[in-house]
């Protein structure tokens, strides 16, 4: 008995054996092939980063340099969480003061690096006044980081919803609607046409005139002619997707153009785009504005800060860009408007204001344009009697993300200089000025 039991527990014994070696020997082999895999990814990361250097007009930083920038990351300085990652506010050495993306660590799935260079042979190839520009990128220490230019201004939507003034004056809000809107209609005109896919207010950014900057190229790919476009995995932003996209996910340019629609109707309401608050068949903004402008309520949907100075030129305006945020809205991709017909379309709007010769619309029109100053050291320049200066802290950023940090900046410089920068909020002025008497006709019902 003893001797049968000391040949099992001998062979217990070499089976374990074995097996432990075989274990070993893959873990060996594992190890070997993961650092393999990452002195490749280095070497791909390095050759790529040479050839951007050489190819994109853009700064590679050092990490050091972002850290010094950022803090160390603070959560002081933090702008906002978004799905691609953390939103910082920088100040670089030159004391210029710029939004840093960090971007989630994605190296488990190999396509950490790939998504930052993508991203920036993507914005590297357009060049528009009216879209956000890349300024650099770090990818060291396996962080992979964008550089943008700052917005002081913060996003539409904050404006919109009252988070930053009183309100935007339409022709203020005019402006940037027809400036976004040629931005997005030059990104469709790329080849191939480049498809922003999440077009939202929050992605509006405003800089320190208060012009418009489209942002968070995150989810925009190219749109190529193939089934690369097309995707089941979920696409942009409650309240702002296309509905064509729930039966085929498929995304082009005319979804582009449906959230575009609903972000003018944020622009005539103020609303939110989804409020459960709300009946349950006005939750969702677009919904309600279809029923609305369809039945010929369009003065039922309008921001009633713009009523006091909603005379005739104003009220007409806004309903012509009802009649054209209905358009945008249609279920079906085929009969929406292009984005150019769109920008045209509202640059004609906004245009028919200044024609009418009333130095009022005019000066109110022109007021983005010409409100600039210093962010750094609180100067300012006279725009008019019709701009009211209001000299205060600017106590929040966001750069298309959302969760604001609101007092980030401000302490983050109290901490560094023992002084508030940025102390700049011009509000514009609410006046505006009638032309003619025309009023948009009757919608399509």
């Amino acid at each position: 008995m003893d001797k049968w039991l000391r040949y099992h527990v001998q062979h217990v014994i070499r089976i374990i054996g074995g097996a432990s070696l075989i274990l070993a020997v893959a873990l060996v082999c594992y190890c070997h092939r993961k650092r393999a895999a990452s002195i490749r990814n280095q070497r791909l990361v390095k050759r790529q980063i040479s050839e951007a250097r050489s190819s994109f007009n853009v700064a590679f930083y050092h990490y050091s340099e972002i850290k010094r920038a950022t803090n160390s990351f603070s959560e002081e300085q933090r702008l906002g969480v978004g799905a691609y990652g953390t939103v910082y506010a920088g100040k670089l050495s030159s004391n210029e003061w710029v939004a840093v993306k960090k971007l989630r660590n994605r190296e488990n799935d190999g396509t950490g690096h790939n998504q930052v260079m993508d991203e920036i042979k993507l914005i590297s190839t357009v060049n528009h006044p009216n879209l956000v520009r890349l300024l650099g990128c770090c990818i060291e220490q396996g962080e992979q980081i964008l550089v943008y230019e700052f917005m002081p201004n913060g996003t539409l939507a904050q404006h919109l919803q009252r988070e930053r003034n009183a309100g935007l004056p339409w022709t203020v809000r005019l402006v940037v609607a027809t400036e976004t809107a040629q931005a997005i209609a030059y990104l469709h005109s790329m080849n191939p046409p480049i498809y922003h896919r999440d077009v939202k207010s929050s992605n509006i950014l405003l800089d320190y005139n208060y012009k418009s900057k489209v942002a968070d190229f995150g989810l925009s790919r190219l749109g190529l002619l193939d089934d690369s476009h097309i995707s089941t995995a979920p696409q942009g932003t409650p309240g702002y997707v296309d509905p064509e996209y729930h039966q085929n996910f498929h995304l082009s340019d005319k979804s582009d153009v449906y959230s575009f629609g609903v972000v003018l109707v944020e622009i005539i309401t103020a609303l939110k785009v989804v409020d459960f608050s709300r009946h349950h068949s006005e939750i969702n903004l677009a919904a309600l504005a279809i029923d609305k402008i369809g039945k010929g309520c369009v003065d039922d949907l309008i921001d009633p800060f713009l009523e006091p100075n909603c005379d005739a030129w104003t009220l007409s305006s806004i309903h012509k860009v009802a009649e054209l945020a209905f358009r945008c809205l249609a279920f079906h991709g085929d009969v929406r408007p292009s984005m150019e017909e769109v920008a045209d379309e509202l640059e004609q709007i906004r245009l028919s204001g200044l024609n009418t010769g009333d130095d009022n619309v005019t000066l109110a029109a022109s007021s983005v344009a010409s409100v600039s100053s210093s962010p750094c050291n609180g100067s300012e320049k006279s725009i008019g009697e019709s701009i009211r200066k209001n000299v205060v802290a600017i106590r929040s950023w966001r750069f298309g993300v959302p969760h604001v940090r609101h007092d980030c900046l401000k302490n983050a410089e109290e901490k560094k200089d023992g002084s508030s920068a940025f102390v700049q909020n011009v509000r514009l002025s609410e006046q505006s000025s009638p032309s003619g008497n025309s009023l948009l006709g009757n919608v399509v019902k």
